[in-house]
């Protein structure tokens, strides 16, 4: 078994960064069903800005909201206005091929990201 990526949003842009919230990312929840997300689900963000990494879970933001928070201890390392990658990895014994989705700089989608 390897861990492949499955789902992913790219260049979404965080709208918020709360450190006092509970932990996790807040994604719309439009993004979430258009890259194949769920929510709870453990996701590696990276920052284009800076290249941090860091993990965290999946919290379902509010429907065509655009939103993407970094919240609890993440807030302090991703912050507001910088543009993001999510993706989310699958154990699988075979090849699959993931849902890339890009989005604009109000995290709208734009485009499914074809393999090939």
């Amino acid at each position: 078994m390897r861990s492949v990526l499955r789902s992913k949003i790219h260049n979404a842009t965080v709208t918020d960064a709360n450190p006092d919230y509970i932990g996790s990312i807040t994604i719309d929840e439009v993004l979430i069903e258009q890259a194949g997300l769920w929510p709870g689900e453990k996701v590696l963000v990276v920052s284009n800005h800076t290249g941090e990494r860091l993990e965290t879970y999946v919290i379902s933001g509010a429907r065509s909201s655009g939103e993407i928070q970094m919240n609890g201890a993440a807030a302090h390392r991703i912050h507001a206005g910088e543009q993001i990658i999510i993706m989310g990895f699958e154990l699988s014994d075979t090849p699959i091929e993931p849902k890339v989705i890009i989005v604009d700089q109000d995290n709208r989608f734009r485009s499914m990201l074809r393999p090939g």
